[in-house]
């Protein structure tokens, strides 16, 4: 091998010099059984990033204008509560919340489809706790969608 080589495979990242030595990873959702594209593949990285800042910027507007009636230290505390509140009742009725219907995208069970109440709480706990959420697997799923054993897809 040449030094460049090496080098040029240190840089691209494990994934690629992975990939250059033979090694199928396949799409994102492969080892689900989920689709590539279309409704029904997971969900995409923007479009999560996405629901979650509208999901947070209306429970801010709620905890500020009904709960804290405009005390901004306490906004934030009161928003986070608001936002478990909303995901546990609305994951785990409709299997969205408003943000994720906005943008198009559901959240299912892995093996059933539909979502357990006890795993949406499980779900948004380990969420609000916002760790579990940064750590990805190679399908692009959230450490706390791993451990409540759902996944977000594209309606």
């Amino acid at each position: 091998m040449d030094k460049r080589e090496a080098v040029g495979s240190w840089l691209s990242g494990p994934r690629a010099a992975a990939e250059s030595a033979g090694v199928d990873f396949g799409y994102r959702g492969e080892q689900l059984g989920l689709p590539e594209e279309g409704p029904g593949s997971i969900a995409r990285p923007g479009r999560r990033i996405g629901a979650l800042a509208v999901d947070w910027g209306l429970c801010l507007l709620i905890a500020y204008g009904l709960i804290t009636d405009g005390y901004q230290q306490a906004t934030g505390n009161w928003a986070l509560l608001v936002f478990f509140a909303m995901g546990v009742l609305t994951v785990g009725t409709l299997g969205f919340t408003p943000g994720k219907r906005l943008l198009g995208l559901r959240v299912v069970g892995q093996e059933t489809g539909r979502v357990h109440p006890g795993r949406a709480l499980l779900r948004t706990a380990l969420l609000c706790l916002a760790v579990p959420a940064l750590v990805w697997d190679r399908d692009g799923r959230g450490l706390h969608d791993r451990l409540a054993r759902t996944v977000e897809v594209r309606i």
